[in-house]
């Protein structure tokens, strides 16, 4: 397994852990990453990945919820159990914010991260809803991160 997909798995799991106790997620990194470290050695491009990926999430989790509830066809975002709606503000997150991996990897890590974490038909739900918001708002998949800077969606600015 990539050093990338062990990282997404563990900021699921850090968020998870965020979301049902309320603790600040520096703290939870930490907890969770001093934990871990004990287990495994050579671990600092994961921990940063995993920080990074949580980080924005949370950062942006506003836009991001904006942007699934708009993505869900005949189902309230508060109808999702935690651990998909986690899984789908992390691909989100990663579809927005991180340049160097593609949307299709994207999608396809986040697809396998729900079939070790979700249940039966979470690997296609979140397929169709993290593909919708690659795809959403006219994005075209190759230059969809392009499209979103223009928007004005990173800066923080409106179109006109």
């Amino acid at each position: 397994m990539g050093i990338r997909r062990v990282a997404r798995q563990r900021a699921l799991q850090i968020l998870y852990g965020v979301e049902i106790t309320g603790q600040p997620l520096t703290e939870a990194v930490e907890g969770f990453l001093a934990v871990r470290a004990e287990l495994e050695s050579n671990s600092k491009p994961m921990e940063q990945f995993t920080f990074d990926l949580s980080e924005k999430c949370l950062e942006h989790l506003g836009e991001i919820d904006a942007r699934l509830k708009s993505a869900l066809i005949n189902w309230r975002f508060e109808r999702l159990s935690a651990t998909d709606r986690l899984i789908l503000r992390l691909g989100c997150a990663e579809l927005l914010f991180f340049d160097d991996i593609p949307p299709r990897v994207t999608i396809n890590e986040f697809i396998e991260i729900a079939r070790s974490f979700g249940d039966n038909e979470s690997p296609h739900f979140v397929n169709g809803v993290l593909d919708r918001i690659a795809r959403g708002e006219n994005f075209d998949m190759s230059n969809m991160r392009e499209k979103v800077r223009l928007d004005g969606a990173e800066t923080g600015q409106e179109t006109p």
